[in-house]
């Protein structure tokens, strides 16, 4: 039951015409839990604006002139002052009444701008009288983040509001005149405010201001946790977006969205309609969709994470990197990298985690095998990254880049060698004063990530503190080809995955400053030659690189070949390539090796000599 009292004339004659089902008001859930307690959570609005540049919280010309914050009894309340006048009604009002009448039996049409018609302000003092309302203006106060109720509390005694008393935060103008009536001889000067918070994905709450949330994810176990509150089977998928801290001990299986899409074959280019029909529909049926769609509908406005248990298909690249979710969305949290292919990356999905870094949305790996946290992160000045753990990042970015290739079934007594050989160079460091190496450079060291050499090159890094780094590929096939089954080795600290029809894109994206070759297989063949193309070509510099074993081995595997290109011409004018590889049977003889090229007296690059055995210098 709904009880209409008149405080005016005026009022009387308005309620005459009213009949039922008229939309006369709204109905406004004042809880005490909402009321915002912290002037610091209106004031941090100001001078901010929502995506379409529109401010989140402003009072006046100046944006916050003149308005009182202050907090009274444990909640905030603001004093907007009043302009010195009243409104009030012209004569003409009361033949707009039956037309008023009308108008209220349709939602939301904008009854205030048709009242303006009608109101005029005069210059008389504001004080209310029996039988009357007071209309007082103010400045126009927008508040975009909040409800502000009049708080009888702190107005003087016998003044009241009219219950028209909140302002709504959906409105560009959500206040500017205030009703109120009673009986006093007290001057009103100030219009006190109590606030009320919104739901909290729609509060316009900026990442940077949720330390809670912040601090949450910063901590492995929490977010552990919370993405293994999704519901079962692990095989579908599912997706929660979170703005608060609160919300994610909160998480259960209730807070997830889950779907399991069907993906058909995509028809191509020969039909373009049912091809954007299908993709769409995909699109659609990705639980991270209704999120996604809220936001560029504007009905979630606070930043927050997308925490997920698949990595987002490339498909929603379109919504994601868009204005309005770019925006909001401040992290990617994912368990597995793929639902068919487990940890492994298609081609697809790297791409898209590069477009993510470029957009500055940072990309998490929940990582189950290292139990680590891991952040994409991109090499610098390179179309490539990895996943780091996060307090390995600084030195990830500005490591230089010592890589390992060898056979996976072949460890040999290569530990020893390697060991002396990079403690030597971290040694090195404070001796030299190369843009590659000098005393404040961090070594990284990269393999493939499997058994055998790889997996000595990680161990050795592991244990002298050099960041241990593999470009992982699933070796496993369906039975069709002779390919060794690789377990990835625990050495492990930064990685990136691929899969078998990309190994060609994994060994480009290697970018390794100084690379190192064990002996190997037709696998570490290909290495070795993509190595000298690189330098050919100029995509990788004239730096050197190392071939671990005997002069006769590397001989009989690399000079012959180097010899019929050049009897062909095949190779005229990069012949001096050749002089970028040096064989070498012990650690002391690769670190004279580097010495030399650190301290600019290695005879290297196109300048440097051609040596008819080809890339295979050996080391005295």
């Amino acid at each position: 039951v709904v009880e209409l009292i008149a405080h005016s004339d005026l009022a009387l004659k308005m309620i005459q015409f009213l009949s039922k089902n008229d939309y006369i008001g709204k109905l406004f859930a004042e809880i005490e839990e909402r009321k915002v307690r912290d002037p610091a959570y209106l004031t941090r609005m100001f001078s901010r604006t929502d995506r379409f540049d529109r401010p989140l919280l402003s009072f006046g010309k100046n944006q916050e002139s003149e308005l009182i914050l202050e907090k009274k009894e444990g909640y905030t309340v603001a004093f907007v002052p009043i302009k010195k006048g009243r409104v009030e009604y012209s004569k003409e009002i009361e033949n707009f009444i039956p037309a008023l009448a009308k108008i209220l039996k349709f939602q939301n049409y904008p009854i205030r701008h048709l009242l303006k018609l009608y109101q005029k302000f005069v210059e008389k003092t504001p004080k209310v009288e029996k039988n009357n309302c007071l209309l007082v203006k103010t400045d126009p106060l927008y508040i975009r983040t909040v409800f502000a109720k009049v708080s009888e509390k702190y107005l003087p005694k016998g003044i009241h509001h009219t219950a028209a008393c909140i302002l709504e935060p959906n409105t560009l103008a959500s206040g500017d005149i205030y009703e109120f009536y009673g009986v006093s001889d007290l001057e009103l000067n100030y219009i006190p405010l109590e606030f009320y918070t919104l739901e909290p994905h729609r509060e316009y709450v900026f990442f940077e201001d949720r330390d809670q949330l912040k601090e949450k994810l910063e901590d492995s176990k929490v977010l552990f946790k919370a993405v293994d509150t999704a519901p079962k089977p692990e095989n579908k998928l599912a997706s929660v977006f979170i703005v608060k801290g609160t919300e994610i001990d909160k998480l259960n299986k209730n807070s997830w969205i889950v779907k399991d899409p069907k993906k058909h074959e995509f028809p191509g280019l020969d039909e373009p309609i049912r091809q954007a029909q299908l993709v769409e529909k995909y699109i659609q049926e990705q639980p991270s969709y209704p999120f996604l769609k809220a936001i560029e509908d504007n009905l979630i406005t606070s930043q927050g994470i997308l925490l997920t248990r698949h990595f987002p298909s490339p498909l929603l690249k379109r919504m994601l990197l868009s204005d309005p979710i770019y925006r909001n969305v401040k992290g990617i949290y994912f368990k597995y990298p793929s639902r068919s292919n487990d940890e492994y990356f298609s081609h697809e999905d790297r791409g898209f985690l590069l477009d993510l870094a470029k957009f500055a949305i940072p990309t998490y790996w929940i990582d189950q095998y290292s139990k680590k946290i891991l952040q994409y992160v991109l090499r610098v000045q390179k179309d490539a990254g990895m996943f780091v753990p996060l307090d390995l990042i600084n030195v990830f970015r500005k490591a230089t880049f010592f890589g390992v290739y060898g056979s996976n079934l072949i460890a040999g007594r290569f530990d020893q060698e390697l060991e002396k050989l990079l403690t030597g160079i971290l040694k090195l460091r404070d001796k030299v004063a190369h843009p590659l190496l000098c005393s404040d450079t961090p070594l990284a060291l990269v393999t493939g990530g499997g058994p055998g050499a790889m997996e000595v090159g990680n161990m050795v890094a592991k244990k002298l503190k050099i960041l241990s780094c593999a470009n992982v590929v699933d070796f496993r096939t369906n039975g069709s080809s002779v390919i060794h089954e690789q377990q990835i080795n625990p050495h492990i600290d930064a990685k990136m995955t691929y899969r078998l029809d990309r190994l060609v894109e994994r060994q480009a994206e290697f970018y390794l400053d100084f690379p190192m070759f064990l002996m190997g297989g037709i696998g570490a063949d290909f290495e070795l030659l993509l190595e000298e193309v690189n330098r050919k070509i100029g995509s990788s510099p004239a730096n050197p690189v190392l071939l671990f074993g005997s002069s006769d081995y590397w001989r009989e595997k690399i000079s012959s070949r180097f010899e019929i290109n050049s009897k062909t011409g095949t190779i005229k004018g990069s012949e001096w390539v050749s002089n970028c590889f040096y064989a070498v049977q012990t650690a002391e003889q690769g670190l004279k090796v580097y010495k030399d090229f650190f301290n600019n007296k290695l005879p290297i690059g196109k300048k440097g000599p051609i040596y008819k055995e080809g890339g295979m210098r050996p080391c005295k």
